[in-house]
């Protein structure tokens, strides 16, 4: 591994000589900016950490068909899909509740988010987003529980205020080969000089997904999708504006098509799949430096998770049903104390209210309820104080921080009775940055998280990953401990970023073998703090820019995860993964040939092997190429993608379905 890191770095010295200055065309790298690090605007190229930034045109020209995809072949992002309507993203090896994902600044994690991949993130639509910023290795001190890995924040976008009354319409239509998707898209912008409204609507219906070469159709896996969000800014005075949105997403009949496959059921679907949100959010500016900016959120989030699920030759349908509702309040407060030292600071509450139910359904007899998969009326509040700051000092950055994190959660378990546990989290962060001429940084920083034990770890009773789990209500927060070096460059004509880290995991939450105890012939599992475990590894990002509308990309991850306790591989690690691509832009035309590739995976721990969603001896590697071209006006836009051209029969690993061969999606976009 040592020489593997001294190559790594040899690699980033040459490639950064070759730089050269090409004022013809910019990158979008240069003038990055990012709000995810430290709760303030800051130039991407003066962070001290790993974060990449997924602009609005690079959703236009990938054209994602759900949100998860669009993070596909991004820097340090491997997307696992246990099936056709989900997506979970891994960053630096962890994904589910080890990383955090935020809207508008707005917690998506809720009390009862799964260890190990989930279908959450694709309850938010596509559409909707106007940027994605992904934070490798760090967000704990910033936004609380969960982010071992990193944190994942989509922004929304916003209307514009104008200095006449005006209205604005877009409509969209994409179509995939072979029945994949058939999408309608409607929306409206209305404003004025003091408001501003925009709202839109979403209907898309996606058919079985289509495997390559060896696999074809893989059914069932399509699903129905509707959505729909609006969004109203009031310009109060010239310093305060508020912002009032809502967004929902409704989805029907959603297949886990590896059940069907592998494990002998007539039905097992997500049915309904529902996620609410809705927030105010009041910012404003001061004269005084203490309270440069500040900012009120209150939010309101609902999730409806249905699962449905009937084995072959069986007469019992089994209804389960997990309801969350949050209720959150973010108040943060920037402050410039002096010319070289800022600050964001604030304070956070959640409060989760579970609901859980099943229902067996005999076939000629009545339903029978009973205990659902988490306690019935379970409560988790979730309270933080923190303060970020940083100092500028000639060339040198020095960034630090500290959060101070309380839970109290409230379970009501029918057989142990009433209880209330308060665990607690004290986290910080430090980093230091030294700047060359604007374009060059070389940074170091560390970051200590957590994850709070939640209401999945301590209440689950039931089947779980091929296992009877019981509740455990003796847990404390998981940790972590990331060390990260890196260097980055910005020109005109050139932009790397290549980082080293190590994350260091303790008091890790994992399933342990209750001894003699089985029900129903499987064995029973309760959750410890018992595992230690460690993840290192190496991401290379580079673009350049060879002539005037010319530009050739690539970037790479690799991590190495081992669990110490059990001296085995971490679970679900991702392979060795990257893409490289060309793009020719000129005017309003654009051509993006692009590879995306994945080595094969055969570290696998005891879990990874007894999954059956993984190959016998492991993920096979594979290599996608994909072709994007499009055309762009100001009233009308075509964009097509061709996907797998070779029609690569692939997985990516650890998932349920296999990837989409050879396809075409075709986009159609008019506005006035």
């Amino acid at each position: 591994m040592r020489v593997f890191y001294c190559c790594f770095f040899m690699v980033l010295s040459a490639l950064s000589s070759f730089a050269q200055e090409r004022d013809s065309l910019r990158t979008e790298l240069l003038n990055q900016v990012n709000v995810t690090a430290n709760r303030v605007q800051q130039k991407t190229l003066e962070t001290a950490g790993s974060i990449s930034v997924i602009s609005a045109r690079t959703l236009q020209t990938y054209q994602p068909r759900t949100t998860p995809e669009a993070l596909m072949g991004s820097t340090g992002v491997f997307v696992q899909k246990t099936t056709h309507g989900a997506g979970s993203p891994f960053l630096r090896g962890l994904t589910g509740n080890q990383t955090l994902i935020l809207i508008d600044g707005i917690r998506l994690n809720n009390s009862t988010f799964r260890y190990g991949p989930n279908q959450y993130l694709n309850t938010i639509d596509p559409f909707t987003i106007d940027k994605i910023e992904v934070l490798r290795g760090g967000g704990s001190v910033a936004y609380g529980s969960d982010a071992l890995g990193g944190t994942l924040q989509l922004l929304t976008s916003n209307p514009a205020f104008s200095e006449k009354p005006a209205v604005h319409g877009k409509a969209v239509a994409r179509y995939a080969t072979s029945d994949m998707e058939k999408t309608l898209r409607a929306g409206v912008a209305l404003s004025s000089s003091r408001v501003a409204f925009s709202g839109g609507v979403s209907i898309r219906n996606f058919g079985d997904l289509v495997g390559g070469d060896t696999t074809g159709k893989q059914s069932p896996s399509g699903y129905k999708d509707r959505a729909f969000d609006a969004k109203l800014l009031f310009a109060l005075s010239d310093s305060w504006t508020l912002t009032l949105a809502h967004q929902s997403v409704s989805q029907k009949h959603v297949p886990l098509y590896y059940r069907y496959k592998l494990e002998n059921f007539a039905l097992n679907e997500f049915n309904p799949q529902k996620r609410s949100l809705s927030y105010f959010k009041l910012n404003g500016t001061t004269t005084s430096k203490w309270a440069s900016e500040i900012s009120l959120t209150g939010s309101w989030q609902a999730t409806n998770e249905g699962r449905l699920s009937r084995k072959k030759g069986s007469n019992s349908l089994r209804t389960e049903t997990d309801k969350v509702q949050t209720s959150g309040l973010i108040f943060n407060v920037q402050s410039n104390i002096a010319e070289f030292w800022n600050a964001s600071s604030g304070i956070e509450i959640y409060n989760d209210q579970v609901a859980s139910d099943k229902i067996d359904q005999v076939d000629g007899a009545g339903p029978v309820a009973s205990r659902g998969l988490y306690p019935d009326d379970s409560k988790y509040l979730n309270y933080a104080v923190y303060s970020l700051h940083q100092l500028k000092l000639d060339d040198w950055r020095f960034s630090f921080g500290g959060r101070f994190n309380g839970f109290r959660i409230k379970v009501a378990d029918e057989a142990l009775g009433n209880v209330s546990v308060k665990p607690t989290a004290l986290v910080g962060n430090a980093s230091i940055s030294y700047l060359l001429q604007d374009h060059s940084n070389f940074y170091t920083s560390f970051h200590s998280g957590f994850r709070a034990p939640n209401i999945d770890d301590m209440g689950t009773l039931g089947i779980v990953d091929f296992r009877y789990e019981l509740p455990a209500y003796d847990l404390k927060p998981e940790t972590s401990y990331n060390f990260e070096a890196g260097y980055k460059f910005r020109s005109d004509g050139f932009a790397m970023s290549a980082a080293l880290f190590q994350n260091n995991l303790r008091n890790l939450i994992t399933r342990v073998q209750v001894a003699g105890q089985k029900i129903d012939g499987i064995d029973v599992y309760r959750k410890e703090n018992v595992e230690h475990a460690y993840i290192r590894g190496a991401e290379l990002d580079v673009e350049y820019v060879f002539s005037e509308y010319w530009k050739i990309y690539g970037s790479g991850a690799y991590n190495f995860g081992k669990n110490v306790t059990k001296n085995e591989p971490v679970r679900r690690i991702p392979p060795l993964n990257g893409r490289f691509g060309l793009e020719y832009r000129r005017s309003q035309w654009y051509v993006r040939p692009e590879a995306w590739f994945a080595e094969k995976q055969t570290r696998l721990a005891a879990g990874d092997a007894g999954d059956n969603r993984i190959p016998k001896g492991g993920t096979p590697g594979w290599v996608v190429v994909n072709l994007m071209a499009g055309f762009d006006t100001k009233h009308f836009a075509v964009n097509a993608v061709a996907q797998n051209l070779t029609n690569e029969d692939y997985r990516t690993h650890g998932s349920g379905i296999n990837g989409v061969g050879r396809s075409l999606w075709l986009t159609l976009t008019g506005r006035f």
